[in-house]
């Protein structure tokens, strides 16, 4: 796919492990460029390791050249305005360095650098209690899910969506977790991730109309990332999917930039509102084939 003259907003990339690089080394294979949000506390982390060379391997791209951006802009997508940004963030150290890291700040200083741009990209979320089970995840965290994962991409293409060309699209990425029980999955990120579902929905239509911009989501199956990691039990989540899933092998993170690639791209003109599972079919299972209860009985022959 030829995306060359194309840019793309993506937020949330603070590594090279994550769904966010891989969708935009997917993108830059085909020519995009690329515009980064990485949140303000871990931007000099970020920062420090691509300039050192930390990610020079994960960099190549296909044609021997290394992934490059135009510029990355710290972001904190909790806040959508400086007034909403409590004096206790402005304040502390990992943020005061910085301005204009709110919503509407950064795809305002995005349009004086660029004008306007093509994607957005939101592989954003955060729980304060995600280990926590539901039933005993304080309101504050909560709601500071839903904040952090969900209206955090409201928010974006509120922001975004008058500087995007018309044609342009977004996406975003969610989690099983929105329509099935996962145990373990807790402060308030399931629900979070319902609620970001629903939201690809109601915005499609709205932004469809207001700016004809396509808006969808990939539901994305467990990798192995540094936020992933940050749940917990990770590790185990992926030992099922790969036991009980339609395909058998590890979920890469390119399959899922590829899947974004398609849906950003011209070949996915009349798609909008839609959530593709890029998950090897995991979410079509309703029981675990490897469950002792189903290993005891006779397997059916298959024909």
């Amino acid at each position: 796919m030829d995306m060359k003259g194309k840019k793309a907003f993506i937020a949330g990339i603070g590594d090279d492990q994550g769904y966010g690089w891989a969708i935009a080394k997917a993108l830059a294979e085909a020519g995009c460029e690329i515009i980064i949000g990485t949140w303000a506390p871990i931007v000099r982390i970020f920062t420090n390791s691509w300039d050192n060379g930390k990610f020079d391997e994960s960099r190549k791209l296909s044609d021997g050249s290394l992934m490059n951006y135009l510029k990355l802009y710290p972001i904190d997508a909790s806040f959508d305005t400086p007034e909403e940004v409590p004096e206790e963030i402005r304040e502390n150290k990992r943020y005061k360095q910085y301005e204009g890291y709110t919503v509407s700040e950064v795809a305002a200083q995005v349009e004086k650098d660029f004008g306007k741009i093509d994607f957005i990209v939101h592989s954003l979320a955060n729980a304060p209690e995600v280990k926590k089970p539901l039933l005993e995840t304080s309101r504050g965290g909560y709601l500071a899910a839903i904040s952090a994962s969900a209206y955090s991409f409201v928010s974006m293409v509120k922001y975004f969506g008058p500087i995007m060309h018309e044609g342009s699209a977004a996406i975003n990425l969610t989690y099983l977790a929105s329509e099935r029980a996962v145990p373990g999955y807790g402060g308030g990120m399931s629900s979070a991730k319902a609620a970001l579902e629903s939201d690809t929905r109601t915005l499609a239509w709205e932004a469809g109309r207001k700016w004809k911009i396509r808006i969808n989501a990939i539901s994305a199956g467990a990798l192995g990332s540094r936020a992933a990691r940050a749940i917990g039990f990770i590790g185990a989540m992926i030992d099922y999917a790969r036991s009980n899933a339609p395909l058998q092998k590890d979920l890469k993170a390119e399959e899922v930039g590829s899947a974004a690639l398609f849906l950003l791209s011209p070949a996915a003109s009349a798609i909008t509102g839609v959530v593709l599972y890029v998950d090897n079919g995991m979410h079509a299972m309703g029981v675990a084939v490897d469950s002792p209860t189903l290993i005891e009985q006779e397997e059916p022959a298959l024909t």
